[in-house]
């Protein structure tokens, strides 16, 4: 039997329109991993290396999973990898894991491709005996991802599109109001999400005094708090998220700096992403 290669896609699916889940072979990754962690990955020699956050593990074969949106130069490349294929390198698990405990209600929001690393945490949140009440934002129905995955975790679970083309139309602010209108308790929030999405839950739950948690995404590099490509302000103090993160209380998170730091290098990336698509090469296989 051949021995299976480090770093090895063993299955590949297309979740939406542009969003590709890859499980990987990575043993060493998947056994310490715990909800909320990452890797840092480059797919092939003078790659990009990109954070994506583990959305699923397979102990029994040693696996992880990734979920990821073709945005940027970068992810249409890593899309193009097939079964059989390796990325170059994984560094992980990598940040601070989610902190699991019996909170009583938890409300877990996930705006978009946020739902991927949504996963784990409302797994484990799960099993540490919370009621879980999850939010899910979509543009349309055709982008909805692990809405069964989700469900079968949840307690109860609302589905939000921008169109209405699926359950309630509107934003997942819209449901949380209706939610603290009809007086439910709620004990923690876990948000993933677009940053302008995570900003508008942290303003709503400030005032009602509800211990709130976001999962930051902002530009990384090294992933082990060298570059300081991360830095972000929480509550006054300068933190890497890489390392610090990447969850941090919502309330505390300087949101304008964060959103204005993601805008950095927005024209650097538009250039990569013409140039790729005015020359792109054929699919390279990366398999040894």
């Amino acid at each position: 039997m051949k021995k299976m290669i480090e770093n090895t896609i063993i299955a590949k699916k297309t979740l939406a329109p542009g969003i590709t889940s890859l499980k990987i072979y990575a043993p060493e990754i998947c056994a310490k991993h715990k909800a909320g962690q990452f890797v840092i990955l480059r797919g092939w020699p003078g790659g990009e290396r990109i954070p994506l956050t583990i959305a699923n593990t397979d102990r029994a074969k040693g696996a992880i999973t990734l979920i990821f949106q073709s945005v940027g130069k970068t992810t249409l490349q890593l899309a193009t990898l097939a079964v059989g294929d390796r990325v170059l390198d994984m560094a992980g698990p990598l940040g601070t894991r989610t902190h699991i405990e019996r909170f009583g209600t938890v409300v877990c929001i996930g705006g978009g491709i946020g739902t991927a690393p949504l996963l784990p945490i409302t797994k484990a949140m799960k099993a540490a005996g919370n009621k879980i009440v999850t939010i899910l934002g979509f543009r349309s129905r055709d982008y909805i991802i692990l809405q069964n995955e989700i469900e079968q975790l949840s307690d109860t679970l609302i589905i939000i599109t921008d169109d209405g083309s699926s359950g309630q139309k509107g934003l997942v602010t819209d449901v949380l109001q209706q939610l603290f209108a009809d007086g439910i308790k709620i004990d923690r929030i876990m948000a993933i999400g677009p940053a302008i999405m995570m900003r508008a839950v942290a303003e709503l739950t400030r005032r009602a005094a509800i211990p709130t948690i976001a999962s930051l995404n902002p530009i990384m590099i090294d992933g082990t708090g060298m570059c300081g490509g991360c830095r972000v302000t929480i509550n006054g103090s300068m933190k890497f998220v890489c390392v610090d993160g990447p969850e941090f209380d919502a309330h505390q998170v300087a949101w304008d700096e964060v959103m204005q730091r993601l805008r950095t290098y927005k024209q650097h990336e538009c250039r990569a992403l013409e140039n790729y698509q005015q020359n792109q090469p054929e699919r390279i296989s990366y398999a040894e």
